[in-house]
């Protein structure tokens, strides 16, 4: 991924242009009659430039494919590309350069190191990486997520809606090629949520970045461009444009379907 973009100016987003993708994409636990199919031939794209939602109902598979397409977990068969690269054809070394690099991460829990300040806290994968962050991009990121008042408290003196802020600002920093984001109001009352979610969207349409949220929420999948609907570790749809209530109705329709 170029990281010669001006850090004020979203790229331009070529139409069907997939920061990542998933082909015939398995996952499978166990053996004989034992054997648990969470993922079963998947083909999955996620758009550069957009923000997509998993949803499904529980067991459905939709966390183990963001863990699959993520490299944090290891698939049976198949492929998942990120940007260029194929995750396994990748050895360790280059797996976990990858993550580093062009994955960014949001979670339930915050994962902030509580002895760090909310700027180090940010800079702390880069810092890792032993990379200098770049100042005018990283000013904006932290601009997009409010937090220029806050750079030097710790995260017990942040509020949970501020502490995700600062995961959120951590995962973008890097100038990843994809974000994913596992339940990431899990955590958080519906005020600091709809913050959180209203960032997502606008690191997505203001600075271009690439956004894919696992959610339980219809509420939540509403902020999101597109929503990628799974069952029984497929995928049965897919909704452009989503609202809460269109949401809720589909949701109904695939628990009804799997109770028959």
């Amino acid at each position: 991924m170029s990281r010669e973009r001006s850090a004020l100016t979203a790229p331009t987003v070529l139409p069907n242009e997939a920061a990542a993708c998933a082909r015939g994409l398995s996952k499978s636990y166990g053996s004989g009659e034992a054997r648990v199919v969470a993922l079963d031939k998947v083909d999955a794209d996620f758009g550069r430039g957009m923000f997509t939602a998993i949803m499904g109902p529980s067991g459905s598979g939709k966390s183990t494919l963001m863990h699959c397409m993520a490299g944090l977990d290891s698939f049976t068969s198949g492929s998942v590309r990120i940007g260029t690269a194929e995750l396994g054809a990748l050895n360790d070394k280059q797996l976990t350069r990858l993550r580093r690099d062009e994955i960014g991460f949001i979670f339930q829990a915050f994962n902030l190191l509580p002895t760090l300040s909310a700027l180090e806290n940010i800079t702390l994968p880069l810092d890792i990486a032993g990379r200098t962050p770049d100042k005018e991009w990283l000013d904006t990121v932290i601009a997009t997520v409010g937090l220029a008042s806050r750079l030097s408290h710790r995260p017990s003196q942040l509020s949970g809606g501020q502490q995700q802020r600062v995961a959120i600002a951590r995962a973008l920093a890097a100038r990843p090629e994809i974000v994913f984001a596992d339940e990431p109001t899990g955590n958080l009352d519906s005020r600091s949520g709809a913050e959180v979610l209203g960032f997502l969207r606008h690191s997505v349409r203001e600075l271009g970045q690439t956004v894919v949220m696992v959610t339980h929420d219809p509420g939540a999948a509403a902020y999101a461009d597109r929503v990628v609907f799974l069952m029984d570790g497929r995928i049965v749809d897919e909704m452009d444009g989503p609202t809460a209530d269109a949401v809720l109705d589909r949701m109904k329709d695939l628990d009804a379907r799997r109770s028959r």
